[in-house]
């Protein structure tokens, strides 16, 4: 009796793709670029991160974001029900059973501290602080509308966290680096919650464009961009090996910001936000953004790893 595989493959390879789309694994390219990015700016003349750091640094990025995403759509899962643009995620459309996230979350969150052990102390110090950032955005905004700081404070986290990798100790540099991408991604945010605004107000949820309006909300996030903007251009003025490409990537990140807010601008008077532009907006301009940052700065510490200012 010969066994045909080819079912087995297919039901596996679908729920594979299901767990991806459930941990929205394609958003990796928002955070993984910048943590990579602080590893290298880390790095002294000449240097680079051992392959060690790297995997370890990959490895929790990865582990760490799949258990953040994995139990934000366990706790939410209710709520996506209701919501028209969320109905269809995996969990509410019951692709994805709970149990199975459940065990997402575990196995992910095991993974997250394997890939943290090897590396330097303080970053197994950090753990627990980790965790509970991961776990508290899914639940500011049962009752505050600071869930897009959360956010950002937890991708600036794992930027510092690649600086720290790599150091193993915390000083300025990372924490001014980590505050531009505190203020990258909660204006991003900010501009993505502005789809939600009208179901977050009748569902009684917490959020910027609920609390301040959707033109309230778009011009803080306008704000916040400026703050990302100055506090790379602070932190690449303060730091010693800063070149060409540095302040390109910072020049970069001003003028893709700048055409993001372009780009979701009201086209007539009264409209706030242009909707249908907001997916665009976040994923595009965002990953180049991220790309960018990264690969202008592997470029600076390529060309200019032997001269110290």
């Amino acid at each position: 009796m010969s066994f045909d595989l080819f079912p087995l493959k297919k039901i596996f390879s679908g729920k594979i793709v299901e767990y991806a789309e459930l941990v929205k694994f394609e958003h990796t390219i928002f955070a993984l670029p910048f943590a990579l990015s602080a590893m290298i700016l880390a790095c002294p003349p000449m240097a680079w991160p051992s392959l060690v750091t790297v995997l370890c640094v990959l490895g929790a990025m990865v582990g760490g974001r799949t258990f953040a995403m994995a139990i934000n759509r366990l706790i939410d899962a209710e709520i996506d029900a209701k919501n028209p643009r969320t109905a269809g995620r995996s969990i509410p459309a019951g692709r994805v059973k709970k149990t199975e996230a459940w065990g997402l979350v575990i196995i992910s969150a095991l993974f997250f501290i394997a890939s943290t052990w090897p590396l330097p102390l303080i970053c197994k110090q950090l753990l627990p602080l980790a965790f509970l950032i991961l776990i508290l955005y899914s639940y500011v905004k049962r009752f505050s509308s600071l869930a897009h700081l959360v956010l950002g404070v937890a991708l600036g986290s794992s930027a510092v966290g690649g600086w720290l990798a790599v150091s193993g100790k915390l000083s300025l540099l990372p924490v001014l680096f980590g505050f531009a991408v505190v203020f990258w991604v909660s204006g991003f945010d900010i501009i993505y919650a502005c789809q939600d605004e009208a179901f977050d107000r009748s569902e009684k949820l917490h959020s910027l464009p609920v609390a301040l309006g959707v033109s309230g909300a778009l011009l803080l996030s306008r704000i916040f961009h400026g703050l990302c903007v100055l506090l790379l251009i602070f932190f690449a003025w303060l730091y010693p090996y800063s070149g060409v490409g540095l302040w390109t990537a910072v020049a970069l990140t001003g003028a893709m910001l700048a055409y993001e807010h372009w780009l979701i601008r009201g086209r007539s008077v009264g409209e706030a936000i242009h909707l249908e532009k907001v997916n665009e907006a976040f994923f595009s301009v965002n990953g180049k953004i991220s790309m960018g940052v990264f690969l202008l700065i592997l470029f600076d510490h390529m060309t200019t790893a032997s001269v110290v200012r």
